[in-house]
């Protein structure tokens, strides 16, 4: 019987640290080359930087961001009082008289009597206007200025 000669090499645990060094510098190596020609190309394409606020940043973004709705508001708040509060002269005392609106009745139906002869649409508008009537819809118990014009029957 021949005998078989093994040899067996176990390393010795400086070898294998030594090995696993370089082994990480090569991948090192390699991680710095790939981030080199990422950073080439980013400088090419513009550097990229990180937007970041502070406190006060943050503050003056809002006051910025508020302040067209603070102008509109404060405009509707100046500017809506001159509706209310104008210097158009109203109806001269004399110029009109008062009816009450009867159960039943209808700006149609006072038109038609206080001016039998005018077109009772025109006698509506100008009741409506001179009462300053969001509608035609009155109500029964509703003081009306009728202009003089027309005399009151009623």
């Amino acid at each position: 019987m021949t005998a078989i000669d093994f040899t067996t090499s176990v390393p010795s645990p400086t070898r294998a640290a030594r090995v696993a060094a370089q082994r990480v510098q090569g991948t090192a190596r390699q991680f710095a080359a790939s981030a080199s020609s990422q950073t080439a190309a980013g400088s090419a394409a513009g550097p990229s930087t990180r937007l970041r606020l502070t406190i006060r940043g943050r503050r003056v973004l809002a006051v910025l961001a508020a302040l067209p709705a603070v102008l509109a508001l404060s405009a509707a708040v100046i500017g809506g009082g001159a509706a209310l509060a104008s210097r158009d002269a109203g109806a001269p005392a004399g110029s009109f008289t008062t009816v009450t609106v009867a159960v039943g009745d209808s700006l149609w139906s006072i038109a038609e009597d206080i001016a039998p002869e005018r077109d009772p649409r025109d006698v509506v508008d100008e009741i409506v206007r001179l009462n300053a009537l969001d509608s035609v819809v009155v109500q029964a118990g509703q003081s009306i200025a009728i202009p003089v014009a027309y005399g009151s029957d009623r």
